[in-house]
Protein backbone atom coordinates (compact mmCIF):
# COMPACT_ATOMS: atom_id res chain seq x y z
CA UNK A 1 0.00 0.00 0.00
CA UNK A 2 1.63 3.12 -1.06
CA UNK A 3 1.44 6.51 1.38
CA UNK A 4 -1.21 8.28 -0.14
CA UNK A 5 -3.27 5.44 -0.25
CA UNK A 6 -2.59 5.09 3.28
CA UNK A 7 -3.41 8.67 3.94
CA UNK A 8 -6.88 8.67 2.03
CA UNK A 9 -7.90 5.47 4.03
CA UNK A 10 -6.81 6.93 7.17
CA UNK A 11 -8.57 10.27 6.58
CA UNK A 12 -11.86 8.13 4.88
CA UNK A 13 -12.08 6.10 8.07
CA UNK A 14 -11.67 9.28 10.23
CA UNK A 15 -14.37 11.21 8.60
CA UNK A 16 -16.64 8.10 9.33
CA UNK A 17 -15.96 8.38 12.93
CA UNK A 18 -15.83 4.73 13.31
CA UNK A 19 -12.63 3.19 13.74
CA UNK A 20 -9.81 3.95 16.44
CA UNK A 21 -6.16 4.68 15.66
CA UNK A 22 -5.38 1.40 16.79
CA UNK A 23 -7.99 -0.06 14.91
CA UNK A 24 -6.70 1.82 11.55
CA UNK A 25 -3.24 0.53 12.06
CA UNK A 26 -4.14 -2.83 12.02
CA UNK A 27 -5.97 -2.88 9.05
CA UNK A 28 -3.50 -0.87 7.46
CA UNK A 29 -0.87 -3.53 8.08
CA UNK A 30 -3.84 -6.08 6.93
CA UNK A 31 -4.17 -4.52 3.61
CA UNK A 32 -0.48 -4.47 3.23
CA UNK A 33 -0.23 -8.71 3.39
CA UNK A 34 -3.02 -8.80 0.94
CA UNK A 35 -1.81 -6.20 -1.31
CA UNK A 36 1.46 -8.16 -1.18
CA UNK A 37 0.55 -11.55 -0.58
CA UNK A 38 -0.48 -13.99 -3.19
CA UNK A 39 -4.63 -14.66 -3.65
CA UNK A 40 -4.39 -18.02 -2.19
CA UNK A 41 -2.48 -16.62 0.99
CA UNK A 42 -3.97 -17.06 4.76
CA UNK A 43 -3.78 -14.66 7.00
CA UNK A 44 -4.43 -14.70 10.57
CA UNK A 45 -5.52 -11.84 12.83
CA UNK A 46 -5.92 -11.54 17.02
CA UNK A 47 -7.54 -9.12 18.79
CA UNK A 48 -9.04 -9.71 22.08
CA UNK A 49 -12.66 -9.43 23.00
CA UNK A 50 -14.28 -6.26 23.26
CA UNK A 51 -11.44 -4.95 20.72
CA UNK A 52 -13.80 -4.29 17.46
CA UNK A 53 -12.60 -7.38 15.15
CA UNK A 54 -16.64 -6.76 13.62
CA UNK A 55 -15.59 -3.25 13.04
CA UNK A 56 -12.47 -3.67 11.72
CA UNK A 57 -13.23 -6.45 9.05
CA UNK A 58 -16.51 -4.71 8.04
CA UNK A 59 -14.01 -1.99 7.02
CA UNK A 60 -11.78 -4.25 5.37
CA UNK A 61 -14.62 -5.79 3.25
CA UNK A 62 -16.15 -2.02 2.53
CA UNK A 63 -12.35 -1.85 1.35
CA UNK A 64 -11.61 -4.56 -0.30
CA UNK A 65 -14.93 -4.24 -2.55
CA UNK A 66 -13.95 -0.87 -3.48
CA UNK A 67 -10.62 -1.43 -5.38
CA UNK A 68 -11.49 -5.37 -5.72
CA UNK A 69 -13.49 -6.32 -8.60
CA UNK A 70 -14.02 -9.28 -6.78
CA UNK A 71 -16.38 -10.22 -3.76
CA UNK A 72 -16.44 -11.28 -0.38
CA UNK A 73 -17.53 -13.97 1.79
CA UNK A 74 -17.66 -13.77 5.96
CA UNK A 75 -17.96 -17.31 7.44
CA UNK A 76 -19.46 -17.51 11.15
CA UNK A 77 -20.81 -20.67 13.47
CA UNK A 78 -23.36 -19.15 15.10
CA UNK A 79 -26.93 -17.52 13.36
CA UNK A 80 -26.30 -14.62 15.92
CA UNK A 81 -23.11 -13.64 14.86
CA UNK A 82 -24.22 -13.36 11.23
CA UNK A 83 -27.15 -11.14 11.91
CA UNK A 84 -24.93 -9.04 13.70
CA UNK A 85 -22.28 -9.02 11.25
CA UNK A 86 -24.85 -8.52 8.53
CA UNK A 87 -26.08 -4.91 10.97
CA UNK A 88 -22.24 -3.87 10.80
CA UNK A 89 -22.07 -4.30 7.36
CA UNK A 90 -24.77 -2.41 6.23
CA UNK A 91 -23.95 0.26 8.92
CA UNK A 92 -20.31 0.44 7.08
CA UNK A 93 -22.48 0.92 3.15
CA UNK A 94 -22.26 -2.81 2.29
CA UNK A 95 -24.75 -4.49 0.66
CA UNK A 96 -24.77 -7.98 2.21
CA UNK A 97 -26.66 -10.82 2.23
CA UNK A 98 -26.92 -13.62 4.74
CA UNK A 99 -27.59 -17.17 3.43
CA UNK A 100 -29.17 -19.06 6.12
CA UNK A 101 -31.16 -22.02 6.48
CA UNK A 102 -33.74 -20.40 4.21
CA UNK A 103 -31.92 -19.98 1.32
CA UNK A 104 -31.05 -22.85 -0.37
CA UNK A 105 -30.17 -21.15 -4.22
CA UNK A 106 -28.92 -17.80 -4.74
CA UNK A 107 -30.58 -16.47 -8.19
CA UNK A 108 -29.69 -12.65 -7.35
CA UNK A 109 -26.53 -13.04 -6.25
CA UNK A 110 -25.13 -10.73 -9.04
CA UNK A 111 -27.05 -8.13 -6.64
CA UNK A 112 -24.37 -8.66 -3.72
CA UNK A 113 -20.88 -8.03 -3.34
CA UNK A 114 -20.77 -9.98 0.19
CA UNK A 115 -22.31 -12.94 1.73
CA UNK A 116 -22.45 -13.61 5.49
CA UNK A 117 -22.96 -17.32 6.18
CA UNK A 118 -23.07 -19.78 8.82
CA UNK A 119 -20.23 -22.54 8.27
CA UNK A 120 -23.07 -25.22 8.60
CA UNK A 121 -25.59 -24.46 6.15
CA UNK A 122 -22.63 -23.22 3.72
CA UNK A 123 -21.17 -26.55 3.64
CA UNK A 124 -24.77 -28.31 3.05
CA UNK A 125 -25.38 -25.75 0.11
CA UNK A 126 -22.02 -25.98 -1.49
CA UNK A 127 -21.62 -29.84 -1.07
CA UNK A 128 -25.00 -30.84 -2.47
CA UNK A 129 -23.51 -28.25 -5.50
CA UNK A 130 -27.44 -26.51 -5.19
CA UNK A 131 -25.43 -23.23 -4.46
CA UNK A 132 -22.53 -21.81 -6.20
CA UNK A 133 -20.65 -18.61 -5.44
CA UNK A 134 -18.84 -16.89 -8.24
CA UNK A 135 -15.85 -14.30 -8.39
CA UNK A 136 -15.14 -14.56 -4.33
CA UNK A 137 -11.75 -13.13 -4.12
CA UNK A 138 -12.07 -12.79 0.12
CA UNK A 139 -12.91 -15.26 2.40
CA UNK A 140 -13.21 -13.90 6.27
CA UNK A 141 -13.49 -16.11 8.86
CA UNK A 142 -14.84 -15.15 12.04
CA UNK A 143 -14.02 -17.03 15.75
CA UNK A 144 -11.11 -18.62 13.26
CA UNK A 145 -10.09 -21.27 16.13
CA UNK A 146 -12.92 -22.97 15.77
CA UNK A 147 -12.20 -25.94 13.65
CA UNK A 148 -15.95 -26.55 12.38
CA UNK A 149 -14.74 -23.74 9.21
CA UNK A 150 -11.62 -26.01 7.87
CA UNK A 151 -13.80 -28.47 5.52
CA UNK A 152 -14.89 -25.34 3.69
CA UNK A 153 -11.48 -24.28 2.62
CA UNK A 154 -11.23 -26.70 -0.18
CA UNK A 155 -13.99 -24.78 -1.74
CA UNK A 156 -12.27 -21.37 -1.38
CA UNK A 157 -8.69 -22.19 -2.62
CA UNK A 158 -7.75 -19.91 -4.78
CA UNK A 159 -9.00 -16.80 -2.19
CA UNK A 160 -7.16 -14.78 0.28
CA UNK A 161 -8.20 -16.17 3.77
CA UNK A 162 -8.36 -13.75 6.49
CA UNK A 163 -9.41 -15.47 10.16
CA UNK A 164 -10.06 -13.32 13.11
CA UNK A 165 -9.58 -14.60 16.48
CA UNK A 166 -9.15 -13.35 19.97
CA UNK A 167 -7.27 -16.19 20.89
CA UNK A 168 -5.15 -17.96 18.24
CA UNK A 169 -4.84 -21.56 19.97
CA UNK A 170 -7.15 -24.38 18.11
CA UNK A 171 -10.39 -25.74 19.86
CA UNK A 172 -8.85 -29.00 18.64
CA UNK A 173 -5.65 -29.70 20.35
CA UNK A 174 -5.02 -32.19 17.05
CA UNK A 175 -5.45 -29.68 14.29
CA UNK A 176 -3.40 -26.40 14.87
CA UNK A 177 -3.68 -23.11 13.43
CA UNK A 178 -0.42 -22.85 12.00
CA UNK A 179 -1.25 -25.70 9.49
CA UNK A 180 -4.23 -23.59 8.55
CA UNK A 181 -2.89 -20.36 8.27
CA UNK A 182 0.75 -19.05 6.99
CA UNK A 183 0.96 -15.56 9.25
CA UNK A 184 -0.23 -14.23 12.61
CA UNK A 185 -0.55 -10.95 12.92
CA UNK A 186 -0.99 -9.74 16.60
CA UNK A 187 -3.35 -6.73 17.79
CA UNK A 188 -3.10 -4.59 20.84
CA UNK A 189 -2.83 -6.65 24.25
CA UNK A 190 -5.92 -6.50 26.67
CA UNK A 191 -3.73 -4.20 29.14
CA UNK A 192 -2.79 -1.49 26.74
CA UNK A 193 -6.55 -1.40 25.53
CA UNK A 194 -7.46 -1.37 29.59
CA UNK A 195 -4.90 1.52 30.10
CA UNK A 196 -6.43 3.62 26.82
CA UNK A 197 -9.81 3.50 27.94
CA UNK A 198 -11.22 0.87 25.70
CA UNK A 199 -12.00 -2.25 27.56
CA UNK A 200 -13.05 -2.24 31.76
CA UNK A 201 -9.82 -3.64 34.15
CA UNK A 202 -11.31 -6.86 36.11
CA UNK A 203 -10.88 -7.17 39.42
CA UNK A 204 -10.46 -10.81 40.19
CA UNK A 205 -11.15 -12.79 43.15
CA UNK A 206 -10.10 -16.39 43.27
CA UNK A 207 -11.41 -18.75 45.38
CA UNK A 208 -9.68 -22.41 46.59
CA UNK A 209 -11.59 -25.37 44.74
CA UNK A 210 -10.22 -28.93 45.12
CA UNK A 211 -11.17 -30.02 42.00
CA UNK A 212 -8.88 -33.86 41.96
CA UNK A 213 -12.56 -35.59 41.10
CA UNK A 214 -12.60 -33.77 37.66
CA UNK A 215 -11.84 -35.48 34.41
CA UNK A 216 -9.90 -34.70 30.78
CA UNK A 217 -11.87 -36.01 27.93
CA UNK A 218 -10.71 -35.89 24.64
CA UNK A 219 -10.79 -32.85 23.50
CA UNK A 220 -8.27 -31.76 26.61
CA UNK A 221 -11.08 -30.57 28.77
CA UNK A 222 -12.87 -31.35 31.96
CA UNK A 223 -15.76 -33.32 31.25
CA UNK A 224 -19.02 -32.17 31.67
CA UNK A 225 -20.07 -35.11 33.27
CA UNK A 226 -17.14 -35.01 36.66
CA UNK A 227 -17.92 -30.94 36.71
CA UNK A 228 -21.39 -31.68 37.17
CA UNK A 229 -20.31 -34.19 39.92
CA UNK A 230 -18.46 -31.40 41.77
CA UNK A 231 -20.26 -28.24 40.89
CA UNK A 232 -24.06 -29.96 41.95
CA UNK A 233 -23.26 -30.64 45.66
CA UNK A 234 -23.99 -28.33 48.13
CA UNK A 235 -20.51 -27.79 49.62
CA UNK A 236 -20.03 -25.98 45.89
CA UNK A 237 -23.33 -24.67 45.59
CA UNK A 238 -22.88 -22.60 49.09
CA UNK A 239 -19.24 -21.54 48.30
CA UNK A 240 -21.23 -20.34 44.81
CA UNK A 241 -24.11 -18.53 46.79
CA UNK A 242 -21.65 -17.01 49.84
CA UNK A 243 -18.94 -15.60 46.99
CA UNK A 244 -22.06 -13.91 45.39
CA UNK A 245 -23.48 -12.77 48.71
CA UNK A 246 -20.25 -11.60 49.50
CA UNK A 247 -18.87 -9.47 46.56
CA UNK A 248 -21.28 -9.39 43.81
CA UNK A 249 -24.71 -9.11 45.19
CA UNK A 250 -26.84 -6.35 43.85
CA UNK A 251 -24.50 -6.21 40.58
CA UNK A 252 -26.22 -7.38 36.88
CA UNK A 253 -24.16 -10.98 37.29
CA UNK A 254 -23.20 -13.34 34.98
CA UNK A 255 -22.31 -16.97 35.80
CA UNK A 256 -20.55 -19.55 33.94
CA UNK A 257 -20.96 -23.89 34.34
CA UNK A 258 -20.12 -26.70 32.96
CA UNK A 259 -23.55 -28.16 32.21
CA UNK A 260 -27.17 -28.01 32.06
CA UNK A 261 -27.83 -29.75 35.29
CA UNK A 262 -25.44 -27.46 37.26
CA UNK A 263 -26.81 -24.32 35.51
CA UNK A 264 -30.49 -25.23 36.96
CA UNK A 265 -28.92 -26.52 40.26
CA UNK A 266 -27.13 -23.03 40.74
CA UNK A 267 -31.17 -21.55 39.65
CA UNK A 268 -33.00 -23.38 42.32
CA UNK A 269 -30.36 -22.83 45.08
CA UNK A 270 -30.62 -19.29 45.05
CA UNK A 271 -34.32 -19.11 44.16
CA UNK A 272 -34.33 -20.82 47.45
CA UNK A 273 -32.22 -18.07 49.01
CA UNK A 274 -34.63 -15.72 48.07
CA UNK A 275 -33.39 -14.50 44.99
CA UNK A 276 -36.13 -14.07 42.40
CA UNK A 277 -34.28 -11.65 40.06
CA UNK A 278 -32.19 -14.71 37.99
CA UNK A 279 -32.63 -16.76 34.75
CA UNK A 280 -31.34 -20.10 33.33
CA UNK A 281 -30.06 -20.58 29.95
CA UNK A 282 -28.64 -22.91 27.79
CA UNK A 283 -29.08 -24.05 24.51
CA UNK A 284 -32.26 -25.83 24.46
CA UNK A 285 -34.17 -22.58 24.61
CA UNK A 286 -35.90 -21.54 21.63
CA UNK A 287 -34.98 -18.61 20.19
CA UNK A 288 -38.02 -16.50 21.69
CA UNK A 289 -37.11 -17.65 25.08
CA UNK A 290 -33.56 -16.53 24.94
CA UNK A 291 -34.61 -13.35 23.07
CA UNK A 292 -37.10 -12.89 26.15
CA UNK A 293 -34.28 -14.08 28.60
CA UNK A 294 -31.50 -11.23 27.17
CA UNK A 295 -34.25 -8.77 27.52
CA UNK A 296 -35.11 -9.47 30.71
CA UNK A 297 -31.29 -9.49 31.35
CA UNK A 298 -30.47 -6.12 30.01
CA UNK A 299 -33.36 -4.30 31.35
CA UNK A 300 -32.49 -5.96 35.18
CA UNK A 301 -29.82 -4.44 36.95
CA UNK A 302 -29.12 -7.12 39.68
CA UNK A 303 -30.38 -9.52 37.34
CA UNK A 304 -28.18 -12.89 37.64
CA UNK A 305 -28.24 -15.08 35.04
CA UNK A 306 -26.78 -18.60 34.75
CA UNK A 307 -25.88 -20.14 31.35
CA UNK A 308 -23.57 -23.23 29.93
CA UNK A 309 -20.99 -21.70 27.60
CA UNK A 310 -24.10 -20.57 25.31
CA UNK A 311 -22.91 -16.76 26.08
CA UNK A 312 -19.41 -16.86 25.49
CA UNK A 313 -19.61 -15.43 22.17
CA UNK A 314 -22.04 -13.48 20.07
CA UNK A 315 -23.24 -11.73 23.11
CA UNK A 316 -22.30 -8.31 23.96
CA UNK A 317 -24.26 -6.44 27.34
CA UNK A 318 -21.83 -3.97 28.32
CA UNK A 319 -24.26 -3.57 31.55
CA UNK A 320 -22.96 -6.67 32.93
CA UNK A 321 -20.93 -5.73 36.51
CA UNK A 322 -19.97 -9.38 37.30
CA UNK A 323 -18.84 -12.46 36.01
CA UNK A 324 -18.48 -15.98 38.09
CA UNK A 325 -16.76 -18.45 36.65
CA UNK A 326 -18.63 -21.52 38.39
CA UNK A 327 -16.32 -23.96 36.49
CA UNK A 328 -12.55 -25.02 35.57
CA UNK A 329 -11.68 -25.08 32.42
CA UNK A 330 -8.40 -26.12 30.51
CA UNK A 331 -9.10 -23.89 27.52
CA UNK A 332 -7.59 -20.79 27.49
CA UNK A 333 -10.07 -19.36 24.33
CA UNK A 334 -12.88 -20.34 26.66
CA UNK A 335 -10.97 -18.50 29.37
CA UNK A 336 -10.77 -15.48 27.57
CA UNK A 337 -14.35 -15.40 26.36
CA UNK A 338 -15.94 -16.15 29.74
CA UNK A 339 -14.17 -12.66 31.27
CA UNK A 340 -14.41 -10.97 28.03
CA UNK A 341 -18.17 -10.73 28.67
CA UNK A 342 -17.91 -7.99 31.33
CA UNK A 343 -15.13 -5.84 30.18
CA UNK A 344 -17.07 -3.75 27.58
CA UNK A 345 -16.73 -0.06 28.78
CA UNK A 346 -19.93 1.63 29.29
CA UNK A 347 -20.37 5.36 30.53
CA UNK A 348 -19.11 5.37 33.71
CA UNK A 349 -18.18 1.60 34.09
CA UNK A 350 -14.27 1.47 34.24
CA UNK A 351 -14.01 -1.65 36.20
CA UNK A 352 -15.60 -5.18 36.70
CA UNK A 353 -15.16 -8.15 38.69
CA UNK A 354 -14.21 -11.52 38.23
CA UNK A 355 -15.43 -14.72 40.69
CA UNK A 356 -13.06 -17.19 40.20
CA UNK A 357 -14.19 -21.23 41.23
CA UNK A 358 -12.21 -22.88 39.15
CA UNK A 359 -8.73 -22.14 39.43
CA UNK A 360 -8.43 -20.49 36.23
CA UNK A 361 -6.89 -17.10 37.12
CA UNK A 362 -3.60 -19.36 38.80
CA UNK A 363 -3.76 -21.82 35.57
CA UNK A 364 -3.82 -19.12 32.63
CA UNK A 365 -2.36 -16.46 34.48
CA UNK A 366 -3.75 -13.04 35.06
CA UNK A 367 -6.84 -11.58 32.49
CA UNK A 368 -4.78 -9.03 31.13
CA UNK A 369 -1.31 -9.94 31.44
CA UNK A 370 0.67 -10.15 28.18
CA UNK A 371 0.75 -13.77 26.35
CA UNK A 372 3.25 -14.37 23.20
CA UNK A 373 0.47 -15.10 20.75
CA UNK A 374 3.37 -15.55 18.05
CA UNK A 375 4.88 -18.37 19.88
CA UNK A 376 1.30 -20.35 21.32
CA UNK A 377 0.63 -20.31 17.47
CA UNK A 378 3.82 -21.58 16.62
CA UNK A 379 4.60 -24.12 18.99
CA UNK A 380 0.61 -24.98 20.32
CA UNK A 381 1.62 -28.28 21.81
CA UNK A 382 4.65 -26.95 23.83
CA UNK A 383 2.01 -24.08 25.42
CA UNK A 384 -0.92 -27.54 26.31
CA UNK A 385 1.89 -29.00 27.81
CA UNK A 386 2.78 -26.66 30.05
CA UNK A 387 -0.31 -25.46 31.49
CA UNK A 388 -0.32 -26.40 35.08
CA UNK A 389 -1.71 -29.16 36.70
CA UNK A 390 -4.35 -28.76 39.64
CA UNK A 391 -2.32 -30.88 42.11
CA UNK A 392 0.52 -28.44 41.81
CA UNK A 393 -1.82 -25.48 41.74
CA UNK A 394 -4.20 -26.64 44.86
CA UNK A 395 -0.59 -26.75 46.61
CA UNK A 396 0.56 -22.90 45.93
CA UNK A 397 -2.75 -21.74 46.23
CA UNK A 398 -2.01 -18.45 48.99
CA UNK A 399 -5.75 -17.25 49.93
CA UNK A 400 -5.80 -13.57 50.17
CA UNK A 401 -8.69 -12.32 51.86
CA UNK A 402 -10.85 -9.89 49.75
CA UNK A 403 -10.63 -6.11 51.21
CA UNK A 404 -14.76 -6.37 51.30
CA UNK A 405 -14.16 -9.07 53.70
CA UNK A 406 -11.21 -7.23 55.62
CA UNK A 407 -13.78 -3.99 56.29
CA UNK A 408 -15.95 -6.48 58.33
CA UNK A 409 -13.07 -6.93 60.71
CA UNK A 410 -12.26 -2.76 60.64
CA UNK A 411 -10.44 -3.02 64.32
CA UNK A 412 -8.08 -6.21 63.22
CA UNK A 413 -4.41 -4.86 61.98
CA UNK A 414 -2.78 -8.00 61.24
CA UNK A 415 -4.63 -10.89 59.31
CA UNK A 416 -1.14 -12.77 58.34
CA UNK A 417 -1.01 -16.81 60.28
CA UNK A 418 1.35 -19.23 58.38
CA UNK A 419 0.04 -22.24 59.20
CA UNK A 420 2.87 -24.16 58.04
CA UNK A 421 5.24 -22.56 60.38
CA UNK A 422 2.97 -23.06 62.89
CA UNK A 423 3.27 -26.51 62.86
CA UNK A 424 7.28 -27.06 62.74
CA UNK A 425 6.95 -24.20 65.85
CA UNK A 426 4.67 -26.38 67.57
CA UNK A 427 6.57 -29.82 66.74
CA UNK A 428 9.81 -27.91 67.50
CA UNK A 429 8.66 -27.42 71.08
CA UNK A 430 7.53 -31.25 71.40
CA UNK A 431 3.58 -30.38 71.33
CA UNK A 432 1.05 -32.18 68.83
CA UNK A 433 0.75 -30.94 65.96
CA UNK A 434 -2.66 -29.82 66.27
CA UNK A 435 -1.73 -27.16 68.66
CA UNK A 436 -0.81 -25.34 65.41
CA UNK A 437 -4.89 -25.54 64.79
CA UNK A 438 -5.41 -24.16 68.25
CA UNK A 439 -3.43 -20.97 67.71
CA UNK A 440 -5.15 -20.89 63.89
CA UNK A 441 -8.76 -20.55 66.19
CA UNK A 442 -7.46 -18.35 68.69
CA UNK A 443 -6.56 -15.90 66.12
CA UNK A 444 -9.69 -16.02 64.21
CA UNK A 445 -11.33 -15.53 67.81
CA UNK A 446 -9.60 -12.09 68.70
CA UNK A 447 -10.24 -11.28 65.41
CA UNK A 448 -14.04 -11.29 65.50
CA UNK A 449 -14.19 -10.40 69.65
CA UNK A 450 -12.52 -7.19 68.71
CA UNK A 451 -14.58 -6.17 65.50
CA UNK A 452 -18.01 -7.12 67.36
CA UNK A 453 -20.21 -5.78 70.10
CA UNK A 454 -21.60 -8.96 71.43
CA UNK A 455 -21.08 -12.85 71.34
CA UNK A 456 -23.95 -13.13 68.27
CA UNK A 457 -22.10 -10.33 66.32
CA UNK A 458 -18.57 -12.31 66.99
CA UNK A 459 -20.48 -15.48 65.56
CA UNK A 460 -22.36 -14.24 62.82
CA UNK A 461 -18.55 -13.12 61.71
CA UNK A 462 -17.55 -16.47 61.37
CA UNK A 463 -19.16 -16.81 58.22
CA UNK A 464 -16.90 -14.67 56.43
CA UNK A 465 -14.04 -16.32 57.79
CA UNK A 466 -14.89 -19.62 55.95
CA UNK A 467 -12.79 -19.62 53.31
CA UNK A 468 -9.71 -18.60 55.53
CA UNK A 469 -10.43 -21.57 57.59
CA UNK A 470 -10.77 -24.05 55.04
CA UNK A 471 -7.35 -22.81 53.18
CA UNK A 472 -5.65 -22.71 56.80
CA UNK A 473 -6.83 -26.03 57.40
CA UNK A 474 -5.70 -28.02 53.58
CA UNK A 475 -2.50 -26.23 54.34
CA UNK A 476 -2.17 -28.20 57.97
CA UNK A 477 -3.35 -31.27 55.82
CA UNK A 478 -0.35 -31.07 53.87
CA UNK A 479 2.13 -30.85 56.82
CA UNK A 480 0.87 -33.81 58.60
CA UNK A 481 0.30 -35.59 55.08
CA UNK A 482 -1.61 -38.83 54.77
CA UNK A 483 -4.44 -36.87 55.72
CA UNK A 484 -7.97 -38.46 54.69
CA UNK A 485 -10.67 -36.09 53.23
CA UNK A 486 -13.03 -37.49 56.47
CA UNK A 487 -10.83 -36.42 58.63
CA UNK A 488 -10.58 -32.71 56.86
CA UNK A 489 -14.18 -32.38 56.75
CA UNK A 490 -14.01 -33.25 61.15
CA UNK A 491 -11.69 -30.48 61.25
CA UNK A 492 -13.41 -27.75 59.63
CA UNK A 493 -16.53 -28.74 61.91
CA UNK A 494 -14.43 -28.82 64.83
CA UNK A 495 -12.61 -25.71 64.20
CA UNK A 496 -16.05 -24.18 63.46
CA UNK A 497 -17.76 -25.63 66.63
CA UNK A 498 -14.37 -24.74 69.23
CA UNK A 499 -14.45 -21.12 66.90
CA UNK A 500 -18.30 -20.50 68.11
CA UNK A 501 -17.62 -21.54 71.46
CA UNK A 502 -14.52 -19.29 71.84
CA UNK A 503 -16.69 -16.37 72.41
CA UNK A 504 -18.61 -17.90 75.45
CA UNK A 505 -17.78 -15.11 78.17
CA UNK A 506 -15.56 -12.57 76.52
CA UNK A 507 -18.58 -9.88 76.52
Amino acid sequence: MSMSQTLQLTQELKNKKRLYDYQLADLNRIFDVIQTQSDNYNLLYQLPTGGGKTVIFSEIVRRYIKHHQKKVVILTHRIELCKQTSRMLSGFGVNNKVINSKVKELHDQDEYKCFVAMVETLNNRLNDEKLKLEDIGLVIIDEAHYNSFRKLFKFFKDCFILGVTATPLSSNIKLPMKDNYDELIVGDDISTLIKNGFLAKAEIYNYDVELSTLKIGVNGDYTVKSSEALYTNSVMQSKLLYAYEEMSKGKKTLIFNNGINTSKEVYYSFKKAGYQNIRHLDNTASKQERRDILKWFKNTPDGILTSVSILTTGFDEPTVESVILNRATRSLTLYFQMIGRGSRVLGNKKDFLVLDLGNNIIRFGPWDQRVDWQHIFKYPDLYLDNIRNDEDIERDFVYTMPDLIKQKFKAVKSFDFDMKAEYQKAVQEGQKSIVAIERSIQQHSQMCIDSSQDVYEARSLIKHLQDDIAYRIKQYSYCIMNCTDNYKDWLHEEYNRKLRLSFNGKF
